[in-house]
Parts: C-alpha cells; sequence; structure tokens
C-alpha cells in the first residue's frame, strides 16, 4: 500500500470518527433521557403556574362581582305598588290641552297592588277567570290545589312566586271544609310572593255540573277513533280527546 493510499484511508477514517461524534451529540442534545423530560415538564409547570392563578383570581373576582355589588335585576316584591294614574301622559296633556280633563287611560282602572306583608297572612286571595267570565274575584281561601304539567301543586299563603302551566285536570279552593273544584282544560296560574293567586284557564266548568253519560260516550268515541286512526293529524286529534275525556272521567270518579 502506497503512502498517499494511506493518507486516503486515514482521512476517510477520521472523517467517520467526527461524523459520528456529531451525531451522538445532536441525539444527546434532541432526544432527552426521560429525567430531562420530567425535569423540563416541571419547569414548564412552574412557569405556566403564575399565568394560572392570575386567571383564577380574574375568574374569582368576576364571580364575586354580582355578590358584592348586589342583584343586577330587583325581584317583582322588591318593586313600589304600581301607580293608578299615568303621570307622563297628564302632564304631557295638560301642557297641549290645559282646558280639557285628559282621557283615563287603561291604568287608571287598575288597583295598586298590594305590598307584600312581612308575615305570612292566615288566608290566600284568589282570582280565577276566564275569556268571557270572572269566576273568582278576590277569593280568601285556605288552600288551592292547581293541575298543573308537572303534577298536581299545592298552593297555601306565603308559597314562594311561581308561574304554572296548566293542564286539563281539577282545580280545588279549599276554605275550611268547603271545597269547590272546577274542570280546566288549559291555561296558567301565577303565584305571587303577597299570598296573591292568578288563574287563568281558556274553559272551565264546575265539576258538579259535567254530565257522567256524555263523558263516558266521548271517552269510548275518541278511543275508537285513536284505534282507527290513519293519519299523525286523525292521531293527534283522536289522543287529545282521550286525555281531556280521561281527565274528566277521573275528575267525576276522583
Amino acid at each position: 500500500m502506497s503512502f498517499s493510499t494511506m493518507d486516503l484511508e486515514l482521512d476517510d477514517r477520521m472523517t467517520q470518527v467526527r461524523a459520528t461524534h456529531r451525531i451522538k451529540a445532536f441525539t444527546h442534545w434532541s432526544l432527552p433521557t426521560p429525567n430531562a423530560c420530567v425535569s423540563l415538564h416541571s419547569d414548564l409547570a412552574r412557569a405556566e403556574r403564575p399565568n394560572r392563578l392570575k386567571m383564577l383570581r380574574r375568574a374569582t373576582g368576576f364571580l364575586a362581582r354580582p355578590i358584592l355589588c348586589g342583584r343586577a335585576r330587583p325581584f317583582s316584591t322588591d318593586l313600589h305598588a304600581a301607580q293608578t294614574t299615568d303621570s307622563g301622559f297628564v302632564e304631557a296633556w295638560k301642557k297641549v290641552i290645559p282646558n280639557m280633563e285628559p282621557p283615563k287611560t287603561p291604568l287608571s282602572f287598575m288597583q295598586p297592588r298590594p305590598p307584600t306583608p312581612s308575615s305570612i297572612p292566615s288566608k290566600l286571595t284568589v282570582n280565577f277567570v276566564l275569556p268571557y267570565a270572572s269566576e273568582l274575584s278576590n277569593k280568601e281561601a285556605d288552600m288551592v290545589i292547581i293541575p298543573a304539567t308537572t303534577g298536581q301543586m299545592g298552593v297555601l299563603p306565603g308559597h314562594v312566586s311561581t308561574i304554572a302551566e296548566l293542564k286539563p285536570g281539577v282545580l280545588s279552593v279549599h276554605e275550611g271544609n268547603e271545597v269547590t273544584k272546577y274542570f280546566v282544560s288549559s291555561g296558567f296560574a301565577f303565584i305571587h310572593a303577597n299570598s296573591f293567586a292568578d288563574i287563568i284557564a281558556v274553559e272551565a266548568v264546575p265539576v258538579d255540573q259535567i254530565d257522567a253519560n256524555q263523558v263516558q260516550k266521548g271517552l269510548a268515541e275518541f278511543t275508537q277513533k285513536l284505534s282507527s286512526a290513519s293519519t299523525d293529524l286523525e292521531k293527534a286529534e283522536a289522543q287529545i280527546g282521550v286525555d281531556v275525556h280521561s281527565a274528566l272521567n277521573a275528575a267525576l270518579t276522583g
């Protein structure tokens, strides 16, 4: 082997050794050991901890703000009783036509809302109205049982403010040993914190005026229609008839 050939082989080996060291060094820094990974993760966690604490303090401040500043919207019981005259309309009318008395607005015919008593009254004041009649007006009762969509709901004096949707069923008004029952088709009940209950129904009839024979006849008729219905509309109409007549039958038998 000549001298020049030995020099070339030596140079090639040195080049390979340098390349191997460079690869090892690159691998050492790019792919850390598991301990190094744990250390790096701990460093990142410590670096993020102040940011997390800052975000937590900010969120806590937002949550506590409504408590410290009070309610944004007052309850209806916190408001004053409604006025019986529209003062703004009256003032504007007198400026334009001072020699003529202003006409009465619907607000003039409304009674002011009674204030919420400091103690629970002994009676519940009930107003029960229909689109064409007023069944009960300022009726004092011990309890009212309402057929709500969520179930039978008993209302006593001092009940919390509630709005309930009515379903076909019996509305009973209890006053001592006397119980007056109405069958209602649907509607809403508004229970106020001042022990007033406003009940609005689409249709209602005293239970003692319901004809049991007509109820049984209607229940059988709608049950047959439901079994023979072929369209969704026919099924829905028949199902409504079955539900109403079943509720009527339960009101009579219960």
